[in-house]
């Protein structure tokens, strides 16, 4: 008996320790697998280091201790530092606040030291919030899962991104993307300043969401490393991972399912979009995955609007009551949730103007259902409807200054190119309308296919948490029919709202799975069938998909042809299939009633090529195939970082370089931002084009022509007086003339000092 009992013992010990390893084993290989992938794109080790201990110390330690300590219960230890690192997000916007105004950014790098002394002091918060008990273990498949989508998401910017774009340009035949030096110059322009201004036109305000910039002016500051190593190669990548990680807690959390955050990863971070042209294109916008590098506020914005989703669904779940509701297998957050709620509202304020909306849209659409069915006013709803409210009003008084950025009602403004000029009327215009409405829906909508089957399965009785899901989604597309804007813009309310639907889209397709109950053999064969599946569009794409066809007059569609002929093809396919199964199904009694899980599971992942056609595309264009490249020569930034490595922060730059090209012979595109980027300094006037008074208006002239005179003839024509302004109202401490656009006066060495010349560019400091 002793024997048995000692060797019952060793059974029951062994699978716990071998457990235990494969519960870490994810996140050491997921971590491990990101920082190798960063290294060999050229990060340095230093760089690497300093920035694993910025994230580590000054983002999630804080913002987990804060996350703890307004949570109720535990739940798992991944989803404490998963929105602990978005609640310290929050938290830096703050602390760079006040660091701002005190100017004393040099110690930023300090504010942490705030949160964990007050924790190490207070016993009740020493003793509860350093050393938690009573997680719930979490799946190895959930972990290897998500841990995949994050590393893939990784190597795919590895790709389209990272190898593209060297952080300091190499050669004069260097092109990169023309947003990229913008960003880099208002996260140069948060390392020096608030209030924020435009660092092109010095003095001119700037109502934007900017609030993603100051992350990586923080990373900066904080992690000692060189603010274009944070641009580009570091924030994107790492907020990228963290959405993704984020994606699959939430997930977990509103559903009660740890594998509908799985699911929800997948759809989110490694099918792409649905498309069949080569290479690819993005015939309908960029509505998920597709140049996230090219928006820093994108991805920033996505970070906090997912994890916002988990303390608002806890609120809508209290206020539900239901107790059909799965997702109280998980401990709900409590009434912190209103806290952690607050905090995401007011930092997504300014990181996208396009989060709020949906958010509001979601709180209200949830508030008037549960009003309607259950004939009781939602008051926790009601409330969170409010918070939401008055961070949108923050948002469009204080840092939007009631800035509109060109965004207007225009109902279908997106989609109308496609049908204006078709050529077509009556009833054939009505096919071709319908027509465009279809490949809409195919190309950025296809992944939230899952919630189609969750309204089937539930007979449109969703659960209040359910129907708060639905409701973002709802609202994302809404407001892209709804609303227009002169560049497009009016697609990132897609793009906010599919945070909400692929969430759903898992959420049902989970449910599927579990009434389906396919048997392990089941399972890994669907898994078979769906590489395979996979695999095989991938082939088809890159051998036998063209380019897409070019719109023409009478011809208004026609890009989205090949996306509707290949719809329509794989449409067939399924319904042969479904037929064949159907039959076969009367003799093989495990197909009944599994049809549709394998039906929904191929129409989910027949994005599957999106990223790899990326990849691809990338490896045949410069800059990961960015559809608006502009020179930056190595010299350029070598004279801009002179400039940054010998001046004040405050220092105002003036130059006689405002184009990157010229449209006319009369007209320039103003879009230039290299000096103002790569100097980290404000510059008197650089170039207008992304100015909020502008917008969309870059080939216009300059809205102050005194004073774009007066910057030129500081260079061309100068004056003691001219200078002297210039130096006392302006705070211009250096001129840089760019001879290849005129060269300056001889009488310039007189009333300045020249301290650089490199034959294309001089700088000169000015006397005070």
């Amino acid at each position: 008996m002793a024997e048995r009992a000692s060797a019952a013992v060793v059974d029951q010990a062994t699978p716990i320790r071998r457990a235990w390893w494969l519960r870490w084993a994810p996140a050491v290989v997921a971590v491990g697998a990101f920082f190798a992938i960063l290294a060999a794109t050229g990060t340095s080790g230093a760089d690497l280091g300093r920035f694993a201990a910025y994230a580590a110390l000054a983002v999630t330690l804080p913002g987990t201790l804060v996350y703890r300590a307004l949570r109720r219960t535990p739940h798992t230890l991944v989803e404490d530092l998963a929105m602990g690192a978005a609640v310290g997000l929050t938290l830096e916007i703050a602390a760079w606040a006040v660091f701002s105004a005190l100017d004393l950014r040099a110690y930023l790098w300090t504010w942490p030291a705030a949160i964990v002394v007050v924790f190490l002091a207070v016993p009740a918060l020493r003793r509860r919030h350093w050393w938690v008990r009573g997680y719930q273990p979490v799946p190895v498949g959930f972990s290897w899962a998500v841990g995949a989508a994050a590393v893939g998401f990784t190597a795919y910017l590895s790709q389209v991104f990272l190898f593209r774009n060297p952080v300091i340009p190499t050669s004069e035949s260097t092109q990169q993307y023309i947003d990229l030096a913008y960003q880099l110059s208002l996260a140069g322009e948060a390392k020096n300043h608030l209030p924020i201004h435009l660092p092109q036109v010095a003095g001119e305000p700037l109502y934007y969401h900017w609030f993603g910039y100051v992350h990586m002016a923080s990373t900066s500051l904080i992690g000692h490393i060189d603010l274009p190593v944070v641009a580009l190669r570091l924030a994107v990548p790492a907020l990228c991972a963290l959405a993704a990680l984020l994606t699959g807690v939430v997930g977990w959390r509103v559903s009660g399912r740890p594998y509908v955050g799985a699911v929800a990863a997948a759809l989110f971070w490694v099918v792409g979009e649905f498309n069949f042209t080569d290479p690819v294109t993005m015939p309908m916008g960029t509505q998920a995955t597709f140049v996230i590098w090219h928006g820093m506020s994108m991805i920033y914005s996505w970070v906090l609007l997912i994890a916002l989703i988990a303390p608002l669904a806890d609120i809508v779940r209290r206020q539900g009551g239901d107790p059909d509701d799965p997702s109280g297998k998980v401990p709900a957050i409590g009434l912190g949730a209103f806290a952690i709620a607050a905090s995401l509202l007011v930092a997504s304020s300014g990181a996208k103007a396009s989060s709020l909306p949906i958010v509001i849209a979601a709180l209200l659409f949830t508030a008037v259902v549960m009003l309607v069915a259950r004939r009781r006013i939602p008051w926790r709803v009601l409330a969170a409807l409010v918070l939401a409210a008055a961070a949108q009003l923050f948002a469009t008084v204080v840092l939007f200054h009631f800035q509109t950025y060109g965004v207007a009602v225009g109902f279908f403004s997106g989609l109308y190119d496609y049908w204006r000029d078709s050529g077509k009327t009556g009833w054939a215009q009505a096919w071709v309308v319908a027509g465009v409405f279809a490949a809409f829906f195919l190309n950025l909508q296809l992944r939230v296919a899952g919630v189609i089957a969750l309204l089937w399965r539930r007979r449109m009785r969703l659960l209040p948490v359910q129907v708060f899901l639905l409701g973002g989604a709802i609202a994302g597309v809404a407001c892209y029919f709804v609303f227009k804007q002169t560049s497009g813009g009016n697609e990132y309310f897609t793009r906010a709202g599919f945070t909400f639907g692929v969430i759903l889209s898992a959420w049902g397709y989970v449910e599927l799975a579990e009434k389906v109950a396919l048997p392990r053999w089941g399972r890994w064969t669907l898994a078979t069938v769906t590489v395979a599946f996979g695999a095989a569009l991938v082939w088809v794409q890159l051998t036998v998909a063209g380019a897409a066809p070019v719109r023409t007059p009478g011809n208004s569609y026609a890009p989205l042809v090949p996306l509707l002929q290949w719809a329509g093809v794989l449409a067939a396919i399924a319904a042969v299939a479904g037929i064949v199964w159907w039959v076969t199904g009367r003799f093989v009694r495990g197909m009944r009633g599994r049809g549709g899980l394998v039906l929904l599971t191929l129409v989910l992942v027949a994005g599957i090529p999106g990223l790899i056609m990326d990849v691809a595309k990338s490896l045949r264009a410069p800059n990961g195939g960015a559809y608006v490249n502009v020179p930056m020569p190595a010299s350029h930034v070598a004279v801009a970082r002179w400039i940054r490595d010998h001046s004040d922060g405050d220092d105002v730059v003036v130059t006689n370089r405002h184009c990157w090209r010229m449209v006319s012979k009369k007209t320039c595109d103003s879009r230039t931002f290299w000096l103002s980027a790569y100097s980290e300094r404000r510059v008197l006037v650089e170039g207008w084009g992304f100015a909020p008074r502008g917008m969309g208006a870059y080939r216009l002239p300059f809205w102050d022509p005194a004073l774009l005179a007066a910057n030129d003839a500081a260079i061309s024509d100068p004056t003691p007086e001219a200078l002297r302004d210039l130096y006392v109202n302006h705070g211009v401490r250096w001129l840089l003339a760019d001879r290849a656009q005129f060269p300056e006066s001889p009488e310039l060495a007189d009333l300045a000092t020249k301290v650089y010349d490199s034959g294309q560019f001089a700088v000169y400091r000015l006397r005070g």
